[in-house]
């Protein structure tokens, strides 16, 4: 099993910071935020990860992760030439993947508890595709799961009127249909390669499980949720808890 951290985008909800530097560069705690997905990739027995970004950033990117040594993985850096959607920067993962299945997460997605028992039992899982969820106040935020008893029925992205308080948080795992899925389904009216219509085409197949993420967590893509997310890993130093 591979790891995929997608650190792209503009980051045009923390402008200025984001004028003169990618991101999931910025500070979180003690550590650069860019840190926590890779420890938690580490910490689910993945070493093997190819971390995606635009190619204004790739250059600091580079020196700040280098070879993996210091984390104990192997990086390999793959540039996305356009900000198309998440979908679109998964695409350049493919010859990465190599068939193999593959464990997504944004690189602004910083979370305290270990992922590695959902990530277990996706390796335990014969085929399909594993997100993870978790309540949040402001739907209108993120794609949202619509639920029926023990699966998601639907997830329909920012609802003006959210089925459930349950958002698909930006930690996704894969088999090795994602890139043929995402090529089928193309981009969305307005360009661009959007998650959620994979994820739901991968409910039509009935092959989307789901677990609750426990600890505490945050999409530190905002003013407000960076602060969090601050606040959060100094109270922990920036560790990873495993439970």
């Amino acid at each position: 099993m591979k790891g995929v951290i997608l650190a792209g985008g503009r980051g045009t909800r923390l402008y200025p910071l984001t004028k003169v530097t990618n991101k999931h560069l910025l500070p979180v705690g003690k550590e650069p935020m860019i840190f926590n997905p890779v420890k938690q990739l580490v910490s689910a027995g993945i070493h093997d990860i190819m971390v995606i970004t635009g190619k204004e950033h790739m250059g600091e990117m580079v020196r700040l992760l280098g070879s993996g040594e210091d984390f104990g993985c192997d990086f390999t850096f793959k540039v996305q030439e356009e900000p198309l959607g998440i979908a679109h920067a998964l695409l350049r993962a493919e010859d990465f993947a190599r068939g193999e299945k593959i464990v997504v997460i944004l690189g602004d997605n910083i979370a305290t508890h270990s992922i590695k028992k959902y990530v277990d039992k996706f390796r335990e899982q014969k085929e399909g595709a594993r997100v993870l969820l978790r309540k949040v106040e402001d739907p209108e935020r993120y794609g949202i799961a619509a639920l029926d008893e023990l699966k998601i029925v639907e997830i329909e992205e920012k609802p003006l009127q959210a089925k459930s308080p349950y958002a698909v948080i930006g930690i996704y795992m894969y088999d090795e249909k994602v890139f043929d899925i995402i090529r089928c389904l193309g981009p969305s009216p307005s360009g661009e390669y959007e998650i959620t219509p994979v994820n739901n085409y991968y409910i039509k197949l009935g092959q989307l499980a789901y677990d609750l993420l426990e600890g505490d967590w945050a999409d530190a893509g905002t003013f407000t949720s960076w602060a969090y997310a601050n606040q959060m890993m100094l109270s922990i130093e920036n560790k990873i808890i495993n439970s």
